[in-house]
């Protein structure tokens, strides 16, 4: 008897075989857009064509007949005249098989072993479920970390922002979330890393037991604007995929500012004005577009919980694409470089992250605990340059001085790790605000 799931995937490659292609040709040439006619009657905006060296490019705009494209690599060798084949749109075709592989924007693997591809095509540029069929956000998830199952919890569906600048322990975040999150697959993006971070990333950071139940998709910092920005499309269709198949999926975007800055250079290229951020209008669109596309699913679908890094240069929360990807997020958790320094990872800031699954996500007894901790932090900070400079005395305020009786407790606690879940992480989480004492309650 003959397997259907085999047959599917035959069926699915012979449909990848196109008998015939569109041509067109170059008219004029440049490093950063070709010309081409012949192409306009065919293909469509962001359609993809192939040159006659193999290089491929993208279309960025069409007028009179003339189609502009933006070359995926060097135009080094092509000529005025050559033959440019009409590609189609941009499609991927995920698979289940895909679990532990790591591929490229394309689909293609990046190990060196075969990747089946799946019965259907996804296309890259998708739109979100309909807003009035979305489920709300769902249970809270269990995450390995204290903090994450307590202070700033994480529930299915939503969608967090990860603010951190260079060397304050993101990476190593984003895998251990990978790890230990509660979710059925895991989708990685790594978009524009460095070659050599990558392969660290996943053979070390990550692991192989973090690589099972994964897809990593990655486009590194050499690659070409689009195919960067790519990754970011092929990541969230990947991801679309499992949730189809009713699946928890946790996504994890590294990261949306390098995702930003390759749309800019597509937009220079296409023409597009700049405004006076250095970025076009179209980047908060993009950014906006792709975020919205994770999130709770619809009727069977199951969700994808979404993680988006975003790299802050000195902390700067005000920066354009802070300034929108925090705005259509779930929530920030901001990792601080003064917190790193003095060696405690994860360097998470509790007063400037923010869980917008609160109060929903916790009872009524955890939200006080919840609120009472950062009461305490916030006295701490407060303080902590007279605690630091001696000339706090103590006595002077009972909130203050509660402050600092449980602080160092209190900054353990955002650091550690959480084996028995929420439960053992609330009940630890109790047991250090009890030897506080007595205080003032946060309005």
């Amino acid at each position: 008897m003959q397997n259907p799931d085999a047959i599917d995937l035959l069926r699915a490659q012979l449909r990848g075989i196109t008998p015939s292609r569109a041509v067109g040709e170059v008219t004029a040439l440049g490093r950063s857009s070709v010309s081409v006619v012949g192409l306009t009657r065919v293909a469509a905006l962001g359609d993809r064509v192939r040159f006659h060296t193999e290089l491929t490019g993208e279309i960025l705009a069409m007028e009179d007949g003339i189609a502009r494209v933006m070359p995926e690599g060097p135009t080094d060798g092509l000529r005025l005249g050559a033959t440019v084949s009409h590609i189609g749109p941009q499609v991927i075709a995920p698979d289940i098989s895909w679990l532990g592989r790591v591929i490229d924007p394309d689909g293609a693997p990046l190990d060196g072993r075969a990747l089946f591809q799946g019965a259907r095509a996804y296309p890259l540029l998708a739109s979100p479920p309909s807003p009035t069929h979305r489920r709300g956000l769902g249970q809270r998830l269990e995450t390995g970390h204290a903090a994450f199952d307590t202070l700033l919890p994480i529930v299915e569906g939503q969608r967090v922002g990860l603010f951190a600048g260079s060397g304050v322990g993101k990476s190593r975040l984003i895998a251990a979330l990978a790890q230990q999150m509660q979710t059925d697959v895991v989708v990685i993006g790594l978009i524009g890393e460095r070659g050599r971070e990558v392969r660290d990333f996943v053979t070390d950071t990550l692991g192989p037991d973090g690589l099972k139940r994964a897809v990593v998709v990655t486009a590194t910092s050499d690659r070409p604007a689009p195919t960067r920005a790519r990754a970011a499309y092929t990541m969230m269709a990947v991801a679309e995929f499992f949730r189809d198949q009713g699946k928890n999926v946790l996504l994890l975007a590294d990261s949306i500012t390098r995702f930003a800055e390759a749309q800019r250079d597509v937009a220079a290229a296409a023409g597009e004005p700049f405004g006076p951020s250095g970025f076009p209008a179209s980047m908060a669109q993009s950014v906006m577009g792709l975020a919205e596309r994770a999130g709770p699913g619809v009727g069977d679908q199951g969700d994808i919980t979404a993680i988006f890094s975003v790299l802050v240069a000195g902390s700067d929360m005000e920066g354009p694409v802070a300034d929108v990807t925090r705005g259509v997020l779930d929530g920030h958790v901001v990792l601080s470089r003064d917190i790193a320094e003095r060696g405690r990872f994860p360097a998470i800031d509790v007063l400037r992250s923010v869980s917008r699954s609160l109060p929903g996500a916790a009872d009524e007894a955890e939200n006080a605990l919840i609120r009472e901790a950062r009461h305490l932090l916030s006295a701490y900070d407060k303080a902590e340059m007279m605690v630091q400079a001696g000339l706090y005395t103590p006595g002077a305020d009972p909130t203050t001085d509660a402050a600092v009786k449980v602080w160092s407790d209190l900054d353990r606690f955002v650091a550690g790790y959480s084996e028995g879940g929420a439960a053992e992480s609330f009940e630890a989480l109790r047991k250090i605000l009890s030897r506080a004492g007595s205080i003032s309650k946060a309005p």
